[in-house]
């Protein structure tokens, strides 16, 4: 015995120690979870806001303790699938409410529905609400959300993805004083909407427009943004055309403002045509902004002179180096700097098939971004092959290729994936098989990375020489960081997931 370990039990700790654990063992409800963008739609399952329940019934002294530090430990009675929620509230201490029905495959039962009526009808008691249902019976709910909410922290609302069938209105008298993060999916929003004036403490505000009869105007969206002081993550989504006379249209009851600074936003995220965010970031300044993502609608052409000018005015938007990622349906383009290569502080995605018709894209709008893609040191070409057909690799044109690389006059190292090469080169070279004077003037050296063989992919490699200087350095095998699918997407925890703007 004298040699066995020394054993405490949990029941000699004091009352402070035995809370102290107890805070600790919180789950992390929303902060927790690692992907950004499920963050965005709540994150995961909130039935964990039940931890308390199981340590409650462990003893008398635990319950008690646990239920005289309510505030200290975040509780909460949740309401979910199967919930008796009329049982809960009479047998219950008085505790603030979290309605969670966000698992677009389960039905919503009746007695779901008289449930989250219920505990609506709590106000001053509910904090978290999140409901994803066909629109009928949101409907139907949404009718009991009116006048304020005092507690209410989150409101996630959104119809399931193949439920078009009208769109959703909040009643105008609803306003939530603490509310910290708003996501909506396809609800009209009145330009003087309470809920919208009056979210002073809103961290997140996440709109995703998937019908045309909900769309607010630039001028809408920056009137609300002048209520929002602590606004730190913005997403604005569009999934239809816009045309360019709704954009500059103005309502007559449209207040006009000027000019509008949200102090502590950043991240911004925009999904739509160019001409609604250039009419947004010509009256917007964003001192501590960080991490700006962009997915413009499909479309010709593109005029981005704004998003030059607040590029070059927002301190925290710094990079050295772009990486193109060419995919099947889409091309990414993410501006990094060498200093944290997995960070892109400026991301720009365009959904459009073909590598002739993606490369054209990026010519365009970086001929546009001169001004500051001409600072740009290292750049990087891949390429996600998904099929060998003649359709969808077409060949790109020797001037397009070219346009883009002369955005880029003070490129010094350049790497492109194996699959890329032999088509790169070819662009690159003159007949005579030298590189162009105005093409990458300050190149110092070309590298190519890939998992293929060089040699059956690319093709054999040259070593392109600009007259009368030296040669470049041979092609050689490298690495780089690879720009990830999506850094700033549509939140993973709800139907938006994957929604694409060329779908």
């Amino acid at each position: 015995m004298g040699n066995s370990p020394h054993i405490a039990l949990i029941h000699i700790l004091d009352d402070d120690s035995l809370l102290n654990i107890f805070y600790i063992y919180r789950p992390a409800i929303f902060d927790g979870d690692k992907d950004y963008d499920a963050r965005i739609g709540g994150g995961a399952e909130w039935d964990r806001e039940r931890w308390w329940y199981k340590l409650a019934q462990v003893c008398r002294r635990w319950r008690i303790l646990i239920l005289e530090s309510p505030s200290y430990l975040s509780l909460c009675l949740v309401c979910t699938y199967g919930t008796p929620v009329a049982d809960m509230l009479a047998h219950s201490p008085p505790l603030p409410l979290v309605i969670d029905f966000f698992r677009g495959y389960r039905d919503v039962t009746a007695e779901d529905e008289e449930g989250i009526i219920l505990a609506l009808e709590q106000r001053h008691r509910v904090r978290h609400v999140r409901l994803q249902m066909p629109i009928l019976k949101m409907q139907k709910l949404i009718m009991a959300v009116d006048e304020e909410y005092p507690m209410l922290e989150y409101l996630v609302m959104e119809p399931p993805n193949d439920d078009k069938s009208s769109a959703l209105m909040l009643p105008e008298t609803l306003q939530a004083p603490h509310l910290r993060h708003l996501m909506l999916v396809d609800f009209v929003l009145p330009i003087r909407s309470r809920l919208l004036t009056t979210a002073v403490s809103l961290v997140t505000l996440a709109l995703y427009m998937e019908s045309p009869s909900v769309y607010f105007q630039p001028n809408a969206l920056l009137y609300w943004l002048s209520f929002m002081p602590q606004l730190e993550t913005l997403v604005i989504s569009f999934v239809f055309h816009v045309p360019n006379r709704d954009v500059e249209r103005q309502p007559m009851q449209t207040p006009i403002l000027t000019h509008v600074t949200p102090p502590n936003l950043r991240c911004f995220e925009f999904h739509g045509v160019s001409t609604y965010l250039e009419a947004v970031l010509c009256r917007i300044t964003t001192p501590r902004l960080e991490t700006l993502c962009i997915r413009f609608f499909n479309q010709i052409t593109v005029s981005i002179p704004s998003l030059v000018q607040f590029v070059n005015t927002t301190e925290n938007i710094g990079f050295d180096g772009v990486i193109f990622q060419f995919y099947r349906e889409k091309v990414y383009a993410g501006m990094f700097s060498r200093a944290e290569p997995q960070v892109f502080p400026l991301h720009i995605k365009i959904p459009c098939w073909h590598l002739d018709w993606q490369v054209s894209s990026v010519a365009q709008i970086f001929n546009s971004l001169n001004q500051i893609s001409s600072t740009v040191e290292h750049l990087t070409f891949r390429h996600e092959v998904h099929s060998l057909s003649s359709e969808e690799h077409n060949e790109v044109d020797r001037s397009e290729w070219r346009k883009l690389l002369r955005s880029f006059s003070n490129v010094k190292t350049l790497q492109v994936d194996d699959g890329l090469v032999n088509e790169l080169s070819h662009s690159l070279r003159l007949d005579d098989g030298d590189l162009p004077l105005d093409l990458l003037p300050e190149l110092q050296e070309i590298t190519y990375s890939g998992s293929g063989d060089l040699d059956q992919n690319a093709g054999r490699p040259v070593t392109l020489v600009r007259p009368n200087s030296r040669s470049l350095t041979p092609l050689s095998r490298s690495s780089s960081p690879r720009l990830l699918e999506s850094p700033h997407a549509i939140p993973a925890g709800s139907s938006k997931a994957g929604n694409d703007l060329d779908s």
